[in-house]
């Protein structure tokens, strides 16, 4: 057993997001991303094979779901199911306050 905490290591990292992997098994992949004023790049959209579920632990961001008019805010506790293949986007990161995410991402079974 190994102990670890979310916030560990958690200072100022604005010359780019970190991820870190905190589970890795068959079929599901649990991270913390690390993100200080980072957005997706223009024109970028995520288009992953699995579901993913994320949450702001702390901080804030605004993500894009493509198809949709409006961006949706997240702040600390928000969180929101991704399904396979759903385009999505970081719009962006508070650039003054880390924000620590919790992302799930898992294989659906039939």
């Amino acid at each position: 057993m190994k102990l670890g905490n979310i916030f560990a290591n958690c200072r100022d990292r604005s010359e780019g997001e970190v991820v870190t992997a905190l589970v890795a098994k068959a079929g599901l992949r649990i991270e913390r991303i690390l993100s200080t004023g980072q957005a997706s790049p223009p024109g970028f959209w995520f288009d992953q094979p699995d579901s993913e579920w994320v949450m702001v632990v702390s901080g804030s961001a605004i993500l894009q779901f493509e198809g949709e008019a409006e961006a949706t805010a997240m702040g600390a506790g928000d969180h929101v199911l991704i399904p396979p293949h759903r385009r999505h986007r970081v719009q962006s990161t508070d650039p003054m306050t880390p924000t620590v995410w919790l992302a799930v991402h898992f294989a659906e079974t039939a």
